[in-house]
């Protein structure tokens, strides 16, 4: 399947001219493009896919001030856009640009309270044992690219994946389809007053999952962004209705950028 990641915006210190640049996985094909600012739009963007070489089945875009103009320029061509912040090898070449890629945090908010289960905790696995999980256990709703896949990022069996478990009881499977609705991408410690688990998801949206000041809860805290750094930012989000480990509602295997 041929998958172009394509990015279309403007320099902040050069806003009169916006820039397109596409490249594929590997980087072995790359193509770009400007115009002005009264030319950036889905027209302009469509002539440009049509010319830049054998047209993709996919466009990965990872900035969301550009992926309305790209989902038109795709709708006009037949090509499905994926919305996504893993464009790693789009976002390494436009940092050799020194063009922008980060993109502005926005203040998180609570998960609806309606949603929350009854508790949660911190859990870890080894990662010879995720695959395994996987393909055992039957599990509703499971988000695992094979590019996070332990094995495929070149960690040990034996590496620590750190995780966060969440027991929603009766709530447990509406909790999982709201997150697969929300596209999880990283669930971030951020120490303050108090602490805190943020669920970054979709391209740019911020969830407070919970709060806690609880000194024992903080240095479980601490050691689960340890292990995350020790595992490549690789860790789970596990939703279950109960402690009993027989019934599953969703599982995602995510990376911390």
């Amino acid at each position: 399947m041929r998958v172009w990641q394509a990015d279309f915006y403007h320099h902040p210190q050069e806003t009169s001219v916006w820039k397109l640049h596409i490249c594929d996985a590997t980087m072995t094909w790359q193509y770009t493009a400007s115009c002005s600012q009264s030319e950036a739009n889905s027209q302009w963007l469509t002539a440009q896919f049509s010319q830049a070489g054998e047209l993709p089945e996919i466009i990965q875009v990872f900035r969301p001030q550009a992926l309305s103009l790209i989902e038109k320029a795709a709708e006009n061509l037949g090509i499905s856009v994926v919305a996504t912040r893993h464009t790693p090898a789009l976002k390494k070449w436009l940092e050799s640009l020194n063009f922008p890629v980060k993109i502005e945090k926005i203040p998180p908010i609570p998960v609806p309270e309606i949603l929350w289960g009854e508790s949660w905790r911190f859990g870890s696995l080894p990662a010879g044992d995720v695959t395994e999980l996987l393909e055992q256990r039957p599990i509703p709703i499971v988000q695992a690219p094979e590019h996070l896949l332990p094995l495929n990022l070149g960690l040990a069996s034996g590496q620590t994946i750190p995780g966060v478990v969440i027991y929603g009881g009766k709530m447990s499977m509406r909790l999982a389809r709201w997150l697969a609705e929300n596209h999880p991408v990283a669930v971030d410690y951020i120490p303050g007053a108090p602490d805190g688990l943020i669920l970054e998801a979709d391209l740019a949206d911020r969830w407070v999952l919970v709060t806690f000041d609880d000194q024992d809860m903080q240095a479980a805290a601490q050691i689960y962004s340890q292990r995350q750094q020790q595992a490549k930012g690789l860790h789970f989000l596990l939703v279950q209705p109960d402690d009993s480990e027989i019934t599953y509602s969703g599982f995602w295997l995510l990376q911390k950028e």
